[in-house]
Formats: structure tokens, C-alpha cells, sequence
């Protein structure tokens, strides 16, 4: 059996998404889930999150992100790129 991997997704979030609690909301999300990262608000009004894990994790946290904060989103950008394991945790960035 294979080591799992490590995975890291860049996404960005476009809608009424800032100001909603998206950012508290993907935090607490993510802490059901074993995915490291942080989430922020950006000046031209999209929020980033930048997201590691195995795949698994990180599909099952977007899903639920998405399931909760779908109504707020038009659009999001999603680019696998590689980990870095910077991450302890999942923070809220300013």
C-alpha cells in the first residue's frame, strides 16, 4: 500500500464573498478536515485559499465549503500546484 500524498490546491473565489463570513466559515470547515492552509480576503474583492492535503481531505473540505457558501460564489479558479508543507494548521490571513 502507497504513502498517501500530499496535494496543494490554489483557489480563487469570486461573488459576494467577502463580508459573509466566508473566511470564518472556511476556517471552521477546515478543521473538520485534515487539510492544512489559510484563507484571505483580497483587495480586488475575491478570497484566496491556498489548501494542502491528501486529495481526499481537500476535496471533501471544498465540497462542504461549497455546500455552505455556494450561494455567495459566481465564480472560482482552481489550480493544483506543489506543496510545500509550510502549513500547521488552517489560518485566517489579514
Amino acid at each position: 500500500m502507497s504513502e498517501p500524498s500530499l496535494q496543494r490546491r490554489e483557489l480563487f473565489y469570486t461573488g459576494n464573498v467577502q463580508g459573509v463570513g466566508f473566511r470564518y466559515t472556511a476556517r471552521r470547515i477546515a478543521h473538520a478536515h485534515r487539510v492544512a492552509g489559510f484563507v484571505r480576503n483580497l483587495r480586488d474583492g475575491r478570497v484566496q485559499i491556498a489548501v494542502e492535503g491528501e486529495a481526499e481531505e481537500i476535496e471533501a473540505f471544498l465540497n462542504d465549503l461549497q455546500t455552505r457558501m455556494g450561494d455567495y460564489i459566481r465564480d472560482m479558479t482552481d489550480t493544483a500546484v506543489v506543496p510545500t508543507g509550510e502549513f500547521s494548521g488552517f489560518e485566517i490571513r489579514f
